[in-house]
């Protein structure tokens, strides 16, 4: 079991930055940040692929940066130029095998989330 905790959320305008954590109970490999807006599906935002290389869901491309500590088993998103579409509540996702997945279903643990709330 990995427990994973999220922290950094917040609100801000349009145009602000915010940078998501997540701590990790032990080190796992595989890891993701996803978000789920009221009454859409969770979608997957930033991912880890089993070489370490980052990708990003097209719309936070050049806005969003994906970036661990394996020291301190911490995930990061570093949110720059938000908008209001990116208003979401953002969880933490990991799996001790399968990286690189943009399917929740793909992932064992998730955190409990933190909510992030971008006003115009």
């Amino acid at each position: 079991q990995v427990q994973l905790v999220e922290s950094g959320g917040g609100s801000v305008q349009a145009g602000g930055s915010l940078r998501l954590s997540c701590v990790a109970a032990t080190y796992t490999y595989c890891m993701a940040w996803f978000r789920q807006a009221p009454g859409k599906e969770r979608e997957g935002v930033a991912i880890y692929t089993s070489f370490g290389s980052p990708y990003y869901t097209n719309s936070v491309k050049g806005r969003f940066t994906i970036s661990r500590d394996n020291a301190k088993n911490t995930l990061y998103l570093q949110m720059n130029n938000l908008k209001p579409e990116d208003t979401a509540m953002y969880y933490c996702a990991a799996d001790s095998y399968r990286c690189g997945s943009w399917l929740e279903q793909n992932y064992n643990y998730w955190g409990q989330g933190t909510q992030v709330t971008v006003s115009s």
